[in-house]
């Protein structure tokens, strides 16, 4: 990881706007296609159909007050840091359920939506009441767990990436013939090696703006050679999206509610470890009082972030694990950062002409610059895992956790095979909860550090001083 040195802005320190615009924009661009895929997978399988682009728009919105809640931290509510607001691909499974039972009843787009909606803020407390009894659940926020559950974020996400950058799956599933061809590759292959460039240089507006110029040159090749479509700009027909508390009314079912708050505690697991690799690349500790009090409210701006979603019509939020990458690439972990993200975000949700826009990217470019930001949480992670003592007890933990959760990606079958035997609402669940690697792997290493322990009885990373902090972090300022 950085030393030091090789911030160019500090957690609290305040830069320019034109340094604050080009870094925040360079989190937009990396964030932007996370924030609304989930929204269209959803629309398109359940049919949603003209909704889908309210949904897009509430889903930008949101993401960007969450984000400015996670920075500026009001009444205690959120991290204090660059965590950028998303909708979850970890609740993808479980929503699809809850609106395939609206839709099996016989609902609508307007009944699909007010289930889904409903379960969501409902569910959102659950995350918010896990927040304040982390302090007694700090044996599971140890090294080890949260080593391991970024490490599998990052894999996984390195899957995403590298699938954008060979075209992007819904190439893969509809036109195979298409994916991986040579425009596509040399497309993210050029975006790759225009960042690696330009941070070859020392000039800090080159490594600034390394992501951007990337995607920018990418842009341009992808042009040249007929590959950017401007359709999708003239099919926006309202020129102001404006957010319609509960605009699908509000309904309840316990079979889709329940795995939706099982979710809810694995993203909780899931942002500690997000909050854990954004403190190591912003220099900040990784232990003590501190350290849990950042992660207590970092937690808790995702429950209210995602209490906030369900209330304006999207899905629920999480902090994205990309954004670290952006840090780390950039050198800017100024906090104040977050409010410009934030307000970005707000304007393309505002503003649907420019959210499309941005869609008009095209996969391999994007691929192409996720792929290294994906590729430096699965590093952060590590980094983490390599200050964990190797004894017997961590070593099965890890090997287990990381057995489950790589088989789990790579070998998704099994459980789809297992949830379609067992059918009924309890199928469905397991497919929800186990399905994805995260989860999978993120409730195996909770469950085996409470069964087999890391640390010794009187030794507690969380409470006492790990030998990682002075090495990754510096002192909080008073």
């Amino acid at each position: 990881m950085s030393e030091p040195s090789e911030l160019i802005y500090k957690l609290d320190d305040n830069p320019g706007a034109k340094e604050s615009f080009f870094a925040a924009l360079q989190h937009v661009l990396a964030s932007f296609v996370g924030i609304i895929t989930p929204t269209l997978i959803i629309g398109g399988v359940l049919g949603l159909g003209s909704e889908i682009p309210y949904l897009i728009s509430m889903a930008l919105m949101v993401s960007g007050v969450g984000t400015i809640i996670q920075a500026k931290r009001p009444m205690g509510v959120g991290a204090g840091m660059i965590c950028v607001q998303g909708t979850s691909f970890a609740f993808l499974s479980s929503v699809l359920a809850a609106g395939f039972i609206a839709k099996g009843n016989g609902g609508g787009p307007d009944e699909i939506l007010s289930l889904i909606f409903c379960v969501c803020v409902l569910g959102a407390f659950v995350e918010i009441a896990v927040s304040q009894f982390l302090v007694k659940l700090k044996r599971v926020i140890t090294p080890v767990v949260t080593g391991t559950v970024i490490t599998i974020i990052g894999i996984s996400l390195i899957k995403v990436g590298f699938t954008d950058l060979a075209g992007g799956q819904w190439l893969l599933t509809n036109k195979p013939e298409f994916f991986a061809s040579f425009e596509n590759l040399f497309l993210g292959v050029l975006v790759m090696a225009t960042i690696i460039v330009a941070h070859k240089y020392g000039n800090q507006w080159v490594r600034l703006s390394s992501i951007i110029i990337g995607m920018i040159v990418g842009m341009i090749a992808a042009m040249m050679m007929g590959k950017v479509n401007f359709g999708a700009i003239g099919q926006v027909e309202n020129i102001i999206s404006m957010p319609i508390p509960f605009k699908y009314g509000f309904s309840f079912d316990l079979a889709a509610f329940i795995p939706v708050a099982l979710i809810y505690l694995i993203t909780a697991i899931e942002t500690s470890g997000d909050i854990t690799a954004n403190c190591i690349v912003s220099k900040q500790p990784i232990a003590g009082e501190s350290y849990l009090k950042r992660i207590k409210q970092g937690i808790l701006g995702d429950g209210v972030n995602s209490l906030i979603a369900g209330v304006f019509n999207t899905f629920p939020n999480t902090t994205f694990s990309q954004n670290n990458g952006v840090i780390q690439l950039t050198g800017i972990a100024s906090r104040h950062i977050g409010v410009w993200i934030g307000a970005i975000l707000v304007i393309m949700g505002l503003f649907p002409h420019i959210g499309a826009l941005f869609r008009a990217l095209p996969n391999p470019v994007l691929g192409g610059a996720t792929l290294i930001m994906f590729g430096t949480v699965a590093i952060a992670g590590v980094k983490i895992l390599t200050h964990v003592e190797l004894n017997r007890k961590n070593m099965l933990t890890l090997a287990v956790s990381f057995g489950i959760g790589l088989g789990v990606l790579l070998v998704p079958d099994v459980i789809n095979t297992v949830a379609a035997n067992i059918g009924g609402d309890l199928g469905a669940i397991i497919k929800s909860v186990l399905g994805s690697p995260i989860t999978a792997s993120g409730l195996t290493v909770v469950f085996l550090t409470l069964f087999l322990g890391e640390y010794p009885e009187e030794y507690n990373p969380i409470i006492q001083d790990f030998p990682i902090e002075e090495e990754l972090a510096e002192e909080p300022k008073n």
